[in-house]
């Protein structure tokens, strides 16, 4: 596989200040069903063309300064509830504020600065299933001698290398999916088409040159399809919460120990946590340690410098969207038994609602490590043993783009520590090459392919 830089990128604003109010409705929870159905309805009385697609619709934050002054006043009028809306309407891209409070729009500026929208579910299949019926595409597939009914495509980013760019566009690769589900080890190496997104259709293709689809046995993933040598059986680690979870959820604030913070989603960022706050003994008080703290941005470059894939320099955040990505966690699998779950909704290319069940799970981890230990042997007669296990609170959710699986954890502990992780699991996707001696590919990397 090319080599693969990941840098992470995380926001933190920091602040101290007073607990999180108990307030019914928080002004930083995630707009609800109601609300997206709401905005679609706003959007498109004012815009009732039928080629308007909505790229993004979230919270419009109210500034800082007002979240907490509302905060240190519990009798202070909530801020105004408003929403921010990326649409494409005539090949513009409109920047978009729709206040919920007065049903009403309020701002509409057309933006004319570089780059693009995040992508929408619908556009990307759209763009994917373009290559199954193109004609010179399914010359090229009968010429390698295989069957346009086992191929499936992908749709990529195409980057930004200093050229002029008037046309909102993505590459497409495509794969041959018979006999695994582990279909990118398995290119179409030599085959790339470019789709125009605003008027949908095919405008470059190229076929430079033919290798061997790679072998698709022993490249299954699916337990089920699994054939021997199996790898060792594990026995399940059972963790009991026999009194229930130790922390509690109102709306979308959760307190847990000594700690209490705000849950939010959003379609790009994917999980935010606001207000983390914990309790100072001594002030008999909370201080607030974050303010707001979320995945901002995940840089993929592979760094191949070959035709059909120098352009992967992918923002995956950015452009394909972390919440939009987001999966629903499988209990027992992705979390433990006594995980609590939460879902989340984002607008689709119509503007509908659509939700994603079990997007977060929050659960106390125990991993049998030690917070804090000592043994005392320097008083005659007495040995004394004191050990605290360290337990903490979890906020998981999970995000698929592509052959990608990120999992994001935020990890809050008693000792007054946040810890932040993206985990990456999925499978390779590969380049097809070709070979003359086996020692030219790498060990780890299906046959006829470059690693």
């Amino acid at each position: 596989m090319p080599s693969t830089v990941k840098k992470l990128l995380i926001f933190f604003s920091l602040f101290y200040f007073s607990p999180i109010s108990s307030s019914k409705h928080h002004p930083l929870d995630p707009l609800t069903a109601s609300e997206f159905t709401l905005i679609q309805t706003i959007v498109k009385d004012s815009y009732p063309s039928s080629n308007l697609t909505f790229h993004y619709v979230g919270l419009d934050e109210p500034e800082k300064q007002t979240i907490l002054s509302w905060l240190s006043n519990h009798t202070t009028k909530t801020p105004p509830r408003r929403a921010f809306v990326l649409t494409r309407l005539d090949k513009q891209t409109h920047e978009i504020i729709v206040d919920l409070t007065s049903s009403s729009l309020i701002s509409d500026k057309i933006y004319t600065g570089n780059g693009y929208p995040p992508l929408t579910f619908e556009e990307q299949t759209a763009a994917n299933e373009m290559p199954l019926t193109y004609p010179p595409f399914i010359e090229s597939v009968n010429k390698r001698g295989l069957n346009v009914s086992d191929i499936v495509c992908s749709s990529y980013t195409v980057g930004w290398f200093g050229e002029q760019k008037s046309k909102r566009v993505l590459k497409i690769l495509c794969y041959y999916a018979k006999g695994t589900a582990n279909f990118y080890v398995r290119p179409l190496e030599g085959i790339t088409l470019v789709v125009d997104l605003d008027d949908m259709k095919i405008t470059e293709y190229y076929d430079r040159f033919i290798i061997p689809v790679p072998k698709g046995e022993g490249t299954e993933y699916r337990e089920s399809k699994q054939k021997p040598p199996f790898g060792p059986r594990l026995n399940g680690a059972a963790i009991a919460k026999p009194d229930g979870p130790g922390f509690k959820i109102k709306g979308n604030t959760v307190r847990w120990a000594n700690w209490n913070f705000h849950l939010g989603f959003d379609v790009r960022a994917g999980l935010i946590i606001s207000l983390a706050s914990i309790y100072d003994l001594e002030q008999q008080t909370f201080r607030r340690v974050l303010y707001r703290g979320y995945i901002s941005e995940l840089f993929v470059p592979y760094m191949d410098p070959t035709e059909d894939w120098y352009y992967k320099t992918f923002l995956d955040a950015g452009e394909f969207g972390f919440g939009l990505s987001a999966v629903s966690l499988k209990p027992m699998h992705d979390c433990p038994a006594h995980a609590v779950f939460m879902d989340a909704y984002y607008a689709a290319q119509d503007g509908q609602p659509t939700q994603i069940s079990n997007v977060f799970c929050i659960f106390e981890q125990h991993a049998g490590n030690v917070m804090w230990r000592h043994t005392e042997t320097g008083i005659p007669g007495e040995v004394i043993t004191e050990v605290r296990a360290e337990v903490s609170l979890v906020v998981r959710m999970v995000s698929t783009v592509g052959n990608y699986d990120y999992m994001i954890n935020w990890e809050f502990k008693p000792s007054g520590s946040i810890k932040v992780g993206v985990g990456l699991s999925g499978v390779l996707d590969v380049r097809g090459v070709s070979y003359t001696h086996t020692d030219e590919y790498k060990r780890g990397c299906p046959w006829n392919t470059g690693g």
